[in-house]
């Protein structure tokens, strides 16, 4: 589910400078990438079978329980 972030008019320059620079599809990856680096991640954590295709909205929608 999308949210709004405030930041300050300098922190969104570099977030699209860094978005830029890794090629990036959006903020929300940057942020990911950023976090994970930070606190060394593995990227093992996120998901375990590589050759699992990416959830869609109907996917979400089918299996959310609220």
């Amino acid at each position: 589910m999308p949210t709004t972030v405030q930041v300050d008019e300098k922190t969104l320059l570099m977030l699209n400078k860094i978005k830029k620079e890794m090629k990036a599809n959006s903020h929300d990856q940057v942020i990911k990438t950023l976090i994970i680096e930070r606190k060394k991640i593995p990227r093992s954590m996120f998901g375990s079978n590589r050759r699992l295709k990416t959830f869609t909205k109907d996917d979400e929608a089918e299996f959310h329980d609220l």
